[in-house]
C-alpha cells in the first residue's frame, strides 16, 4: 500500500507524493533514462518523443508530445501518481498547469554538482536510494580521475560549442555545457551578458578564432559536411563533431561522460 510522503525538489519546493510512486510520466530524456537505468521499467507509463535511451522503451511506452508541447489529454488518460519535469527544458505554463492537478517533481541543472543531487534526490523520490548513491559514487570518481589529466593541446584551450545553424547558436557560460567544458580543461570562448545560448555571426566567429570549434549532434543535427563551412570561416581552428548527449544529458548518462570526454580530449 502507497503512503503519502513529503518531497522537496530542485526548486526547492515541497510536494506530497504517493511513496513508492507506481505510475510516473517523465518529461525530460535525460531523466527518463535515469529512470530506467534505476530499475523502473515498469513505474514509467509515459515519456516525450525525444526520450530514445533505452530503444526498447522509447519503442514501447506511450508518448506525450515533446518536453516543451506537451499533450495534456494523452497524459491525463494515463492517471499518473508523479511528474518529473525540468525547469529549462519544459514549458512553465505547461508545468503550472500540471502542478494543479498531479504531484510534479522538478529538477533544476546547471552543473555537474546539481546532476548528482538530482540523480540522489530522485533516488529518494522514487524509492531507489542505494542505487542512486552507487550511480552518483561513480559519477563522481570518473570525474575525479578526469580532472587529474592534463589536457593542453593548445595554449588556451578557447572552445566555441555550436548548438544551432542558421543562426549560429552557441552555449554561453551560465549552461551545463560551458560547466562541462570547463571540467575537460577548456575554456568557453563565448559570453553574452543577454542569453545563456546567444545567436553568433560568422564575422564572431572570425574574431574569436577560437582553438577548437565543437559542432553537437544535437539539437542541431551537426554532421561532416558542416566541417568544411566552419573550416572556411575560421581556418586556424580545429572543428570537431562531438556527443551532444555526452555534454548535456545530467542524467545516468554521466556514467558513460568521463571516459568520452578522456577520449575525446586526447585526440585533440
Amino acid at each position: 500500500m502507497q503512503q503519502l510522503k513529503i518531497i522537496t525538489d530542485q526548486m526547492e519546493r515541497q510536494i506530497e507524493v504517493p511513496f513508492p510512486p507506481k505510475r510516473i510520466i517523465s518529461l525530460v530524456p535525460s531523466q527518463t533514462e535515469l529512470l530506467y537505468d534505476l530499475g523502473l521499467r515498469d513505474e514509467v507509463i509515459g515519456q516525450t518523443l525525444f526520450c530514445i535511451h533505452p530503444k526498447e522503451m522509447h519503442d514501447a511506452k506511450p508518448r506525450i508530445g515533446g518536453t516543451k508541447k506537451l499533450q495534456m489529454d494523452k497524459m491525463a488518460a494515463l492517471k499518473p501518481d508523479l511528474i518529473i519535469g525540468n525547469k529549462e527544458e519544459n514549458e512553465q505554463s505547461q508545468i503550472e498547469e500540471l502542478m494543479k492537478h498531479y504531484p510534479v517533481w522538478m529538477s533544476d541543472i546547471k552543473n555537474l554538482d546539481d546532476s548528482l543531487d538530482m540523480i540522489e534526490r530522485i533516488g529518494d523520490l522514487v524509492g531507489r536510494n542505494s542505487e542512486a548513491m552507487d550511480m552518483s559514487h561513480k559519477i563522481r570518481n570518473g570525474f575525479s580521475e578526469l580532472a587529474t589529466i592534463n589536457h593542453q593541446p593548445t595554449t588556451n584551450n578557447s572552445t566555441l560549442y555550436l548548438i544551432w545553424r542558421k543562426p549560429w547558436m552557441a552555449a554561453g557560460r551560465d549552461t551545463y555545457i560551458n560547466d562541462m567544458l570547463e571540467r575537460c580543461g577548456l575554456v568557453n570562448g563565448f559570453s553574452s551578458p543577454i542569453s545563456r545560448y546567444p545567436e553568433i555571426s560568422d564575422d564572431d566567429i572570425k574574431t574569436m578564432k577560437p582553438d577548437f570549434i565543437f559542432l553537437s549532434s544535437e539539437p542541431y543535427p551537426f554532421k561532416d559536411e558542416h566541417l568544411a563551412e566552419l573550416q572556411a570561416i575560421s581556418p586556424s581552428s580545429k572543428i570537431v563533431l562531438v556527443d551532444g548527449e555526452m555534454f548535456s544529458w545530467y542524467g545516468s548518462r554521466l556514467l558513460k561522460s568521463a571516459s568520452y570526454f578522456k577520449a575525446l580530449f586526447n585526440s585533440l
